[in-house]
């Protein structure tokens, strides 16, 4: 998959506004500008009691943002359940009176189109959209529907999926790279979020992003699209770098990869990608144009049978957590940074105590668990592991000369004193932030440090209790901060971050 747009990008940033009175709707595009958005979508299917010559004017007259008016109806995803008839007037109502754009559905649009600009000699541009239900069509029956829109006379032809799988997503990116006329397409929904982000590098006519208080899923915010990801500065060029992982939403990598790129003055973009299947994705996004991954719960481990050559470390480890695409020949290679990266951050916070001949508790034996296994392997510990797969937890210990315990132990273990505790399994994570590991209260004072890979929220349950009992606690984002610099390091081929 390629991108073929022009280099620099002009796509603008669109807020679409929901409101149910019009007063409201007047301060949210007061708002939606405040927070940088370009244009505004005005859903008048949203508004109670919408009185269509009164409420039209309002808007219009008070718009600080090109506005864009939609009207839709029940069949086509709206809330408007009304007369047919009195909607078209509507929207031919919002035409005379000057709106900036006017959005028909494929249904209506043909005849409506033409008789619209044979009447009014404005400048009222007519959007002519189409909900895709079910998977996302092929390139060539996209492209055909595309040419269908556009013979309606429409100045602008936008296309909304709801995908089953982020894969569907490479249709709308082809498609937004080679259609002839502008276009908005994108995909709803929590794996349709790459869409938007990427929108500005394969060529969309405009991006959707919510104001502060309207949140929808797979739609980035304005300050996000505006601080984080920068649309102003994506083009054609723009290589890039994903989270692979599922679920997404706890991902700091954006906060933190961005505005480093920036910095380093490097073309390159990271956003969240929800995986479902592994092999169709590397399959389906193998162009040079997303050149590297970071990897992330539940795939560190699974990840490595994808990439055609492994670091030794990770090899060891048998966990990935960092894929670059070698740019002479596109192949993936796979890294760990996340072992020394935790290793680091406990040491740190030790202040020169060896963890040689400590006793280090584990609990998890995932892919995140086998990087502290090794990690406090090569260091000297004593190692002890738990995991609720007994066999797998039995694998590891077998790998890092330790010990398994089964998982339903850990409740009443008792550790020496002067031991370290690890979590590495995602329990306490972002919402479940009332979890913690089935350690016992009464033993988290025997333990000199606490760590837990979890980093959202930044002081997990885990970790209050672990510093209410006296121990030392260092929390995920210090191990995070760590693998992410070694990460941009092997995303770059620069050695100069730390």
């Amino acid at each position: 998959m390629g991108s073929t747009g022009m280099l620099n990008n002009s796509i603008m940033i669109c807020a679409p506004l929901m409101a149910q009175s019009v007063e409201q709707m007047v301060k949210d595009m007061h708002q939606a500008k405040a927070e940088g958005a370009q244009l505004v979508e005005i859903r008048l299917d949203y508004i109670k009691n919408f009185q269509p010559h009164q409420d039209i004017q309002i808007i219009l007259k008070n718009k600080p943002l090109p506005v864009i008016i939609v009207y839709r109806p029940k069949w086509e995803g709206g809330q408007y359940e009304g007369d047919e008839h009195s909607r078209l007037e509507a929207l031919h109502l919002a035409t005379e009176m000057g709106a900036d754009y006017i959005d028909f559905e494929l249904k209506v649009a043909s005849d409506l189109i033409r008789e619209q600009k044979m009447k009014n000699d404005s400048a009222t541009k007519f959007i002519v959209s189409c909900h895709i239900n079910g998977m996302t069509p092929s390139d060539e029956e996209l492209n055909n529907l595309a040419a269908s829109m556009q013979a309606t006379g429409a100045d602008i032809i936008k296309m909304v999926s709801n995908v089953s799988d982020i894969t569907e997503i490479a249709r709308i990116f082809h498609l937004l790279s080679h259609c002839q006329v502008p276009i908005i397409a994108y995909s709803v929904g929590e794996r349709g979020l790459i869409s938007q982000l990427l929108c500005p590098k394969f060529g969309g006519f405009l991006a959707y992003a919510s104001i502060d208080r309207n949140s929808f899923p797979g739609m980035p915010s304005l300050y996000s699209v505006s601080h984080t990801y920068k649309f102003d500065s994506l083009n054609s060029e723009t290589k890039v770098f994903g989270l692979v992982s599922k679920p997404i939403g706890h991902s700091k990598g954006p906060l933190l990869h961005n505005p480093t790129f920036r910095h380093e003055n490097f073309n390159g973009v990271y956003v969240p990608m929800f995986v479902d299947n592994l092999k169709e994705f590397f399959s389906i996004y193998s162009s040079h144009d997303f050149a590297g991954f970071s990897v992330g719960f539940p795939y560190k481990e699974a990840v490595v049978e994808f990439c055609d050559e492994v670091h030794p470390l990770a090899e060891s480890i048998g966990a990935v957590n960092t894929i670059v695409r070698r740019p002479c020949d596109g192949k993936l290679i796979g890294y760990n940074t996340d072992c020394e990266a935790a290793i680091a951050a406990i040491e740190d916070a030790l202040k020169g105590t060896p963890i040689s001949g400590k006793l280090f508790v584990l609990v998890g034996a995932g892919g995140a668990g086998r990087a502290l296994a090794f990690g406090a392997k090569s260091r000297g510990a004593q190692i002890v592991i738990f995991d609720i797969d007994f066999e797998r937890a039995k694998s590891l210990a077998c790998a890092v000369s330790g010990e398994a315990r089964p998982f339903e132990e850990l409740v009443n273990f008792q550790p020496v004193k002067g031991a370290i505790l690890a979590n590495a399994t995602p329990l306490g994570m972002h919402p479940n932030t009332a979890q913690r590991i089935p350690v016992a209260e009464a033993t988290l004072g025997d333990y000199e440090l606490v760590f837990d890979v979890v980093y959202t929220p930044r002081k997990t349950r885990l970790l209050k209790d672990a510093e209410a009992a006296g121990a030392i606690i260092v929390g995920g984002v210090e191990m995070f901060l760590r693998q992410a610099i070694g990460q941009f390091n092997l995303f770059t081929g620069r050695e100069g971050i730390s």
